[in-house]
């Protein structure tokens, strides 16, 4: 008789609580989302090795052909995969909220005395955390192979703060795609036909060169939000212009937060 009747007094239990009380809960669940990794080998590759085999590839690979030289490349192609990167490991935010969500982890949440929105806020937090991680370990290879940085600690300092506010505001276009999707693997489809081609018409691994197309030139340097991401970062990197490229790469973040922040909160309410 206590089962029948406990899921129900669960049910009602009060939903408002305490700002302080929800930064809590948004804590804990982004916790949760950290500790998962050690559960889950396949993600740890997803952070750590998959972004030394791109370092690699591109540097000792197409280096030579593009740049001349492999030293002559890195400055080139080391801020380019940390964008690279961090919006692909973004996608780990849409793919995670989806397998909650079809799961019913998200109906367990429901029964909690937890703020409504702490276990998608939960899941970004630990997303950040984990591009910075991803970042780190680029930079580490970047340097190991031959790539300095020019600028210092403030340099490095701001580029991880660039990346991860951009990163956090893009991020609400996966939690989107991980909210509406009917199951994980949809997420990923997004992941290489949406982020793979932005990424690769970009400036993050190749500067367009002047026999490419105007409408290209233009799309690669001037509108992409990558393009403009991958120039700031190699500005606070290895020197070069950084505040009209962060500016306008923020711009794009801001749009995109703006725009699907509301949808992304009614689809959670309609889904959860």
């Amino acid at each position: 008789m206590t089962a029948v009747t406990s899921a129900p007094q669960a049910a009602l239990l009060p939903r408002k609580v305490t700002p302080l009380t929800a930064l809590r809960n948004v804590l804990t669940l982004a916790w949760r989302g950290l500790v998962q990794i050690k559960h889950n080998p396949m993600e740890l590759v997803d952070l750590s090795i998959q972004p030394i085999m791109f370092v690699l590839l591109f540097a000792y690979v197409f280096g030579p052909s593009i740049s001349g030289s492999v030293a002559a490349y890195l400055p080139i192609v080391i801020p380019g995969i940390i964008a690279q990167n961090a919006l692909f490991a973004s996608m780990s935010t849409g793919f995670g909220l989806n397998v909650d969500v079809t799961k019913g982890v998200f109906d367990r949440f429901r029964s909690l005395p937890i703020a409504r929105t702490a276990p998608l806020l939960g899941r970004i937090l630990a997303d950040v955390v984990k591009q910075a991680w991803s970042m780190l370990i680029v930079l580490v290879v970047g340097i190991a192979i031959g790539f300095r940085v020019e600028t210092g600690v403030v340099g490095v300092l701001g580029a991880f703060l660039l990346l991860l506010a951009f990163t956090l505001m893009f991020a609400w276009i996966t939690v989107l795609v991980g909210l509406t999707a009917s199951d994980p693997e949809k997420v990923q489809v997004f992941g290489f036909t949406a982020i793979f081609p932005l990424t690769f018409l970009s400036n993050a691994f190749v500067l367009p060169a002047e026999g490419s197309p105007g409408w290209l030139k233009t799309f690669m340097t001037d509108i992409n939000p990558v393009s403009q991401l991958t120039s700031a970062l190699r500005g606070l990197l290895v020197g070069g212009p950084v505040l009209e490229h962060a500016v306008v790469a923020l711009t794009w973040g801001g749009a995109i937060a703006a725009v699907f922040i509301p949808l992304c909160l009614r689809a959670f309410r309609r889904r959860v």
